[in-house]
């Protein structure tokens, strides 16, 4: 959500989330959006509705004003996040989803420029398999173990994002190691073994590496599928010189003896599995109360801009 570096460099495909608009909407250059997002949803409310409601209201519409306005420097595709607070509420998130596409296609952006974000919980992976069914494509989020990527490949959810970063930084916290070598990186070692078992069972879920501590993590992974990199790290790799060897290949994940996961999609296998991996268990809960925090930031800025504008007051 960083408007002018996505100016600057013109990627591919561009993600959002509930922290990334918060820290966005502090800038000058974002507050028409926030006006038109107020607008619209007090207009959708009506009059005398509650103020919680126009804020819900409110945080959708500037969720798909700001992939709105993205679109317009990109080629590719807008992750856009639901409410955090829907995580573990499979039809919420369904019915949110859906409603999120109405608003891109209310601007005329066809479905195939927008991605869904859902948390990687059960339930989040289970609203995505109907979703992708009706043509709605999903980017599964907060995904931090083999179990969650499985189980979403086996969903046929169009693409999942494995956090390298905050994976690192559960093991450093958990060993009191200050740093790792690239290729020991737990992150990177994750979403290695990630890539190789969707790639040696043909998965079509795409891949991306997201949350990057430094630009080791990213030359490591080079041949995935997509990487999410941050303006600051982007700049980092612009100004280094060297070799980067592809490190990730469909063909040589395709020779590995990889041993199948069995019903990946059940609920009572996933549960086990989700709690014997006690850092994906503590990191997708963790990742989901810091995104609902900074939805409810993004709420309180949306409730100053309200108060501080006395025409939206009278339309209300």
């Amino acid at each position: 959500s960083d408007l002018e570096s996505i100016e600057k460099w013109k990627p591919q495909d561009v993600t959002t989330n509930p922290t990334l608009i918060t820290a966005a909407a502090g800038q000058k250059k974002t507050q028409d959006l926030l006006n038109m997002a107020l607008r619209k949803a007090i207009l959708e409310a009506g009059k005398g509705a509650s103020r919680d409601l126009v804020l819900d209201l409110a945080t959708d519409h500037l969720s798909v004003e700001f992939g709105a306005y993205i679109l317009k420097f990109i080629y590719g595709r807008v992750s856009t996040e639901l409410d955090p607070r829907l995580s573990y509420d499979m039809q919420a998130c369904v019915e949110k989803a859906r409603r999120i596409t109405d608003l891109y296609q209310m601007m005329k952006i066809p479905r195939d420029r927008i991605l869904i974000k859902i948390a990687s919980t059960y339930e989040g992976i289970k609203a995505a398999e109907i979703l992708e069914r009706e043509g709605i494509h999903c980017n599964l989020t907060l995904l931090f173990g083999l179990h969650q990527a499985v189980a979403a490949a086996e969903a046929r959810v169009t693409l999942i994002s494995p956090f390298v970063g905050r994976i690192l930084d559960w093991y450093k916290m958990k060993s009191g190691r200050q740093s790792y070598l690239p290729s020991e990186d737990p992150g990177v070692i994750s979403v290695t073994s990630i890539y190789h078992y969707l790639k040696h069972f043909g998965y079509q879920t795409e891949l991306m590496g997201a949350s990057f501590r430094n630009i080791g993590e990213i030359t490591e992974l080079a041949g995935c599928d997509l990487l999410t990199i941050s303006p600051t790290l982007l700049s980092e790799l612009d100004s280094t010189t060297g070799v980067l060897v592809k490190k990730l290949s469909p063909d040589v994940s395709r020779q590995l003896p990889i041993e199948k996961i069995k019903n990946p999609l059940d609920a009572t296998i996933f549960e086990q599995a989700h709690q014997q991996n006690i850092m994906a268990k503590e990191k997708l809960q963790e990742g989901i109360k810091g995104f609902t925090d900074a939805l409810l930031r993004l709420q309180g800025i949306l409730s100053d801009v309200w108060q501080a504008d006395a025409s939206l007051s009278a339309g209300w």
